[in-house]
């Protein structure tokens, strides 16, 4: 049986990731990726996947793809994946939800269309995943944490219980959100710390006090 082709929309290092994940997830074939001009024609890892266009010719493209999937990364701000993950929705693209084989994801937890969860996490019983989402490898989504849409749960983060993360936050690789703990929206938690205490929206949380 054919697989269907997915367009991966982003051409950098996340999506070399993202690339690994979705071979070993099996289901789709990858057309190619869409990236800046600069990338057009260039190829990614070794099977050579192509940069067959930009976002410009996304609208072109949809006329040949059903499916696609945003595989650009996101730190700073979450709004460069969410302009495009609003402009394939409106172009009719279908997002898949994308899970690495050697992920486990409970059968009482639930995952939003495009998000991908990579290879190691875990996302347990009663835990909520939104959007456009990436959940890292061997991130640990506790039970009953809730991800809203647009987040980045970095590598080894770990999110306890009864956690929420509002949309368009990043948590950095290594940190560790205290059971029960509201992080807003469009938050920032760097690598390796400890979260005890909410933070409001828009929060820059480094370590060395609220940014």
């Amino acid at each position: 049986m054919t697989k269907p082709k997915l367009i991966l929309v982003g051409a950098g290092g996340h999506a070399h990731s993202c690339i690994d994940v979705i071979e070993r997830h099996g289901h789709f074939q990858i057309a190619g990726l869409v990236g800046l001009p600069e990338q057009r024609d260039a190829q990614h890892l070794e099977y050579g996947y192509a940069v067959i266009g930009t976002d410009s010719d996304l609208s072109c493209l949809a006329k040949t793809y059903q499916y696609a999937l945003i595989t650009i990364g996101q730190i700073q701000s979450a709004e460069h994946r969410i302009r495009l993950y609003q402009q394939v929705r409106q172009l009719g693209y279908q997002l898949p939800i994308i899970i690495s084989p050697t992920a486990h994801i409970s059968s009482h937890a639930t995952l939003g269309v495009g998000t991908i969860v990579m290879h190691g996490a875990i996302v347990n019983a009663g835990a909520s995943v939104g959007n456009n989402c990436i959940i890292n490898s061997r991130a640990l989504i506790e039970h009953d944490a809730r991800v809203e849409d647009h987040c980045h749960i970095s590598t080894g983060a770990i999110l306890n219980g009864d956690v929420t993360v509002g949309s368009g936050s990043f948590i950095g690789s290594g940190s560790i959100i205290k059971q029960g703990i509201v992080i807003g929206g469009d938050c920032l938690v760097g690598m390796g710390l400890g979260v005890r205490y909410d933070l409001t929206n828009n929060t820059q949380f480094t370590g060395y006090g609220k940014v």
